[in-house]
């Protein structure tokens, strides 16, 4: 049982929330995003932004008038840094943060609330299903369906260092800005950082898996091993802040690993003529190698100065 919310007056169903949702893409990304939020059920004291995070000039990034405004904030092109512009924006009790890539119902505000939240609870992570790929969709597409990649289950389930995805999430305000909201130097597991820092300042977190979005997964074997390598980085930035949350792999044993899995489930797949095995079969390590491969990539933004990795970056115009 929940204590009761006193704070709520009688024939208040929810509170108010401010929806952030960061972006880094294309213009016509930008407008898909407005469109999508768009529909979201909206009462009079609540608000939606999108924060654009993408370096461009002004006249490229202008959106059409009217519809969801948007936030242009590229000063600093991290999730965290555009995540807390777009809060700071806001005066509501509750955030809601959403990724650019994910399609929420237009009801999500009062699932998220139905039941309302203890009085110390100052996170809820919403449900995220992957958006479903066809047996011949492409295979990266498809393995990240079967394996259910971005799926809160996947973060939720580490014990002590559990966490739920800022990819649909609510954020008590009382209880971001004590913590001081997300780290902005960061590119990745900013999430898990806000997450570990409220739980040791004595806030709660709650589940709302029905107030779910469906999230758009990468489509190419490209797009998703990079995605990965990113996540990889910010594991590593986490171990190294939180001893023993992210342990590394031995990466030799991996590489064996990966050979013999591959090796030995595509053979299994091509006896029983089975798509799907012979997806996971290439997929799935070469998810588990990337992964371990991106720890040794800088997670800070802007990169230091002595990092081998600063010159690669420059030349691809990033930081």
């Amino acid at each position: 049982m929940h204590p009761p919310c006193a704070q709520y007056p009688p024939g208040v169903t929810r509170p108010a929330v401010d929806v952030v949702a960061p972006l880094r893409g294309e213009r016509s990304e930008l407008e898909e995003l407005r469109a999508r939020l768009g529909r979201l059920r909206l009462r009079p004291s609540d608000s939606v932004l999108v924060v654009d995070n993408t370096p461009r000039a002004a006249s490229a990034g202008a959106a059409e008038p009217g519809g969801v405004p948007v936030l242009h904030a590229a000063e600093r092109t991290t999730p965290g840094f555009a995540r807390n512009r777009g809060a700071a924006r806001g005066s509501a009790e509750w955030i809601v943060f959403l990724d650019a890539d994910t399609v929420p119902e237009p009801d999500l505000l009062e699932r998220y609330f139905d039941p309302l939240p203890a009085e110390r609870t100052g996170l809820l992570g919403g449900g995220v299903r992957d958006e479903p790929a066809a047996p011949g969709a492409g295979a990266a597409a498809r393995y990240a369906y079967l394996r259910g990649v971005s799926d809160q289950e996947g973060t939720l389930r580490f014990g002590r260092w559990g966490y739920p995805k800022t990819a649909n999430a609510a954020l008590r305000r009382a209880a971001f800005e004590a913590v001081g909201g997300f780290r902005e130097d960061i590119r990745a597991g900013e999430d898990a950082d806000l997450a570990y820092r409220l739980r040791d300042a004595g806030w709660q977190t709650e589940r709302r898996e029905h107030a779910a979005v469906v999230h758009r997964n990468r489509t190419t074997v490209r797009g998703f091993a990079a995605q990965r390598a990113v996540h990889g980085s910010g594991a590593a930035w986490l171990a190294e802040r939180y001893p023993g949350s992210f342990p590394a792999r031995r990466r030799p044993g991996l590489v064996w690993w990966g050979i013999r899995a591959c090796a030995g489930g595509l053979a299994s797949a091509a006896w029983n003529r089975d798509r799907d095995r012979a997806v996971w079969a290439v997929i799935g390590p070469l998810d588990d190698l990337v992964f371990e491969l991106g720890r040794s990539v800088p997670n800070q933004r802007p990169l230091p100065r002595r990092s081998p990795w600063r010159a690669l970056c420059l030349v691809r115009g990033g930081s």
